[in-house]
């Protein structure tokens, strides 16, 4: 099942780079131009230069995004702002947070970063729970291919009834952390060393038990799968590239937070809001309202009874659909698994985008009309001015649904989950090419 290793991370000097918070990021799907331009500011060794370089109109074959990644890569383990850890470790790492819309509700999430070996989601050990896009994996694959190196973990879940591996990850983490950094979003991240052979025997043993589910870095991962098999063809290859950097969250947990991602739709050719309104109604019950703070309230409440989302065109165009219960989704959906069926996310997927509005699933791939947002005064905003013509608001999948689908085999559309907050890249890096210990 899941093959787990300790290794020797490769890490920021904090003293050399006055403090982690100047040069760890936001995973790179998450940084917008404004957090870019940010980062650049805060330190000359910002990971963003590497995961997250910006582009230039000159660029050739020779000199590109990704060939100055691997230069300032380099030049940053020359100049030893990165240098390896002493000797290989596990690494417990606790998120503390603010749960967002949440006042005071805070929580904490407990992992541990290791390696894990990379199987084909055909061999039932990593499951995938989401769809992803071709575009980020080509571009990670690039970044990949020039680095020799992951810099941000994949998240991953496991099962876990009785605790039994967060317990061995508990007393490393009443120590002094390895290391410390808030982030952007006030989240407080800690990293410590866990090198004594026989806990890192049990927990190796207790993950080879396990399946894990992918809960973030979908494309990351996929990536790693590609270049592991173009590794595999070279002559000498040493094996390294089996393996992927990642994060193993227990399910169970008390510090899950999954936040729903929202969709704005832009530049359909042809759309009317009431033509739009009348083709919806064949599948929903749609309920016109009035936005205002309670809405999202009132969409929470709504999607405990039967699959709900929100719409919004613009002030005055407000409307909450809920599933009719008439609506014989084997029916209507007889291609779709029946864990999927009642997915908010789904429905709207495949009965709202493609059904209502005609947004084909090669248009989604490619992103051609879509975009996905955290935030739904983002979403409103980009309606109200003229950005977009409709906002669909999400409830969060549930965690049951996510893992269930995954074991499966049923892939839920992309930007299903937001599990919030994000791993920071930079706390270790993988490098593949890295000396080795000793």
């Amino acid at each position: 099942m899941a093959d787990i290793r300790p290794f020797a991370a490769l890490h920021y000097d904090a003293a050399r780079v006055s403090g982690l918070d100047k040069v760890v990021t936001q995973p790179y799907d998450k940084i917008t131009p404004e957090m870019q331009a940010r980062y650049y500011d805060l330190s000359p060794y910002n990971l963003v230069r590497i995961i997250r370089g910006r582009t230039c109109p000159g660029d050739t074959a020779a000199d590109n995004v990704y060939t100055r990644a691997a230069k300032a890569f380099h030049q940053w383990i020359a100049e030893r702002v990165l240098v390896p850890d002493q000797t290989p470790a596990i690494y417990p790492y606790y998120q503390e947070y603010t749960v967002p819309g949440q006042a005071g509700v805070t929580r904490c999430r407990r992992g541990f970063i290791a390696l894990l070996r990379l199987e084909d989601y055909s061999a039932g050990v990593v499951h995938r729970h989401e769809a992803t896009l071709s575009a980020p994996r080509a571009d990670r694959l690039e970044l990949l291919r020039a680095t020799r190196a992951h810099f941000g973990q994949i998240f991953l879940l496991y099962s876990d009834q009785t605790g039994a591996l967060e317990a061995i990850l508990e007393p490393a983490a009443r120590s002094q952390p390895w290391e410390s950094v808030t982030d952007e979003y006030g989240t407080r991240h800690r990293v410590w060393r866990l090198d004594a052979q026989e806990l890192i025997e049990q927990l190796v043993a207790l993950m080879r038990e396990k399946e894990v589910v992918i809960a973030d870095g979908h494309h990351r991962y996929e990536t790693a799968l590609a270049y592991r098999h173009e590794c595999r063809a070279r002559p000498g290859y040493d094996g390294r590239a089996d393996y992927v950097m990642a994060t193993f969250v227990r399910k169970e947990t008390d510090g899950l937070t999954i936040l729903p991602t929202h969709r704005v739709v832009h530049s359909l050719p042809a759309f009317e809001w009431e033509s739009f309104r009348q083709a919806a109604r064949a599948c929903f019950d749609w309920q016109d309202t009035v936005w205002d703070a309670s809405f999202l309230e009132l969409l929470t409440r709504a999607g405990r009874e039967r699959p709900s989302l929100g719409v919004y065109g613009g002030p005055g165009r407000t409307a909450l659909l809920g599933l009719r219960p008439d609506v014989r989704l084997e029916a209507v959906l007889p291609d779709v698994a029946p864990g999927l069926r009642r997915l908010d996310v789904v429905l709207l997927h495949r009965l709202l985008l493609e059904g209502a509005l005609g947004i084909g699933r090669e248009a989604v791939e490619r992103e051609a009309n879509l975009r996905y947002v955290r935030e739904w005064d983002t979403a409103l905003s980009q309606v109200d001015r003229g950005e977009a013509q409709l906002a669909f608001l999400m409830n969060p999948t549930p965690i049951e649904a996510v893992w269930s689908n995954a074991l499966a085999g049923n892939v839920l559309p992309q930007k299903s989950t937001d599990f919030y907050p994000k791993l920071l890249s930079g706390l270790t890096i993988y490098w593949l090419d890295q000396p080795a210990c000793g």
